[in-house]
């Protein structure tokens, strides 16, 4: 997929989630965020359709898995320079917007979080597998 078919993509996702009360059809449904994060070097916006699962205390965690490739997301390295962020979640009758503050997990934060996401979503295990590299798990806190 180019970089122009992905932004497309990306955008006929997010537009869906919006207007769906974070319900996207392609995903089953629950279980996409969409994470607003700040460019490491440029500085623009941008807005990341992601698998993200709610953790207690307003949390949450998303993967960076990049669909199993050899290569951290893009978003992933943004998070790292710039870890105040937005996600918006799934509501009852419409998306919610968060002020979060993003960190990589631990490593028994990690391996925990992966094994849920794994849970829900099998294909997980299969980016993970299809990879040298340890796909990081990010952890989205409420902003101080």
């Amino acid at each position: 997929m180019s970089n122009e078919e992905a932004r497309s993509w990306n955008e006929q996702v997010i537009e869906e989630f919006r207007a769906n009360a974070g319900s996207v059809q392609q995903f089953g449904g629950k279980g996409l965020v969409l994470l607003h994060h700040t460019g490491a070097k440029s500085g623009a916006s941008y807005v990341s359709p992601l698998a993200g699962m709610a953790v207690d205390k307003g949390a949450w965690f998303i993967v960076a898995s990049n669909g199993g490739g050899d290569n951290h997301p893009a978003w992933y390295h943004n998070v790292q320079v710039h870890p105040e962020v937005l996600l918006e979640v799934p509501g009852d009758d419409e998306v919610k917007t968060v002020k979060l503050s993003a960190r990589v997990a631990d490593e028994d934060e990690r391996d925990r979080y992966f094994a849920q996401m794994v849970a829900w979503a099998p294909q997980f295990a299969e980016y993970e597998k299809g990879t040298t590299r340890r796909i990081p798990v990010v952890v989205l806190e409420p902003a101080a």
